[in-house]
């Protein structure tokens, strides 16, 4: 006679519904000020929300299968000129991912605790829309439309092809992490590109609403890889 399979504890099972909140908690915190902008540099409105969300004419492309770990080192949009260089980005004091300074506006930064692009699950990439005096790398995202194209040069040489599944602007004041950063099919590779959008909150220092632009992967090839992406910073965090 087989062996029964044990189940889980529920010391075990306590535990793990912990470590889940606790990744929650980080992420509702990174989406409500890790994309916060300067006055003067706020993102679209909510009311574009509409719009953006519209779905692609015709079928959307087959998943693909998920790739193994590696880190990202450039993100490219054609549909908007972007060829950005991706860094890695460590915690801040909350455990939420620390964004890129104002000073290197064209940068995009990577969760480096969570999942690389490419691989099974969700990877978040974050940028600004603007620094108060110029536009940012992410300053056209809330443009993108279902069914374009975004690209992700990985450190093994592979180009991890995605496809926009949706566009959303998030009121921060109905903000659901699950929600905004949770996969959207399980086993799939995907990506969410994260920005500031709706208004400037001067009382809070930041943005109203967030743009999360939604994608999956649906291909792969050789791409160009940029060298070796940076560590995470170490020391003060730089508050976005």
């Amino acid at each position: 006679m087989a062996e029964r399979e044990r189940s889980p504890s529920g010391t075990g099972r306590l535990l793990a519904g912990v470590a889940w909140l606790v990744l929650l908690l980080g992420l509702w915190l990174w989406g409500r000020e890790a994309t916060d902008v300067p006055a003067g540099a706020s993102g679209p409105a909510t009311g574009d929300m509409a719009a953006a969300g519209r779905p692609p004419r015709g079928d959307p492309p087959p998943a693909h299968h998920p790739l193994g770990t590696a880190p990202p080192q450039r993100l490219d949009i054609p549909a908007l000129g972007v060829r950005a260089p991706v860094v890695a980005r460590g915690p801040d004091e909350r455990g939420a991912p620390d964004p890129p300074p104002f000073d290197q506006p064209g940068v995009v930064g990577w969760h480096a605790g969570g999942v690389a692009p490419g691989a099974a699950g969700t990877a978040l990439l974050v940028g600004h829309v603007g620094t108060g005096t110029r536009p940012a790398v992410f300053h056209r995202v809330d443009t993108l439309r279902p069914g374009q194209g975004i690209g992700v040069v990985r450190a093994d040489g592979a180009l991890a092809e995605f496809t926009v599944e949706d566009v959303r602007v998030v009121d921060r004041a109905r903000f659901d992490a699950h929600q905004a950063y949770g996969p959207h099919r399980a086993g799939r590779a995907e990506l969410r590109l994260v920005a500031c959008g709706g208004g400037f909150d001067r009382a809070s220092g930041g943005c109203t609403a967030d743009v999360i632009v939604s994608a999956y992967l649906t291909g792969t090839r050789a791409g160009t890889p940029t060298g070796t992406v940076p560590r995470p910073a170490t020391g003060t965090p730089t508050r976005a």
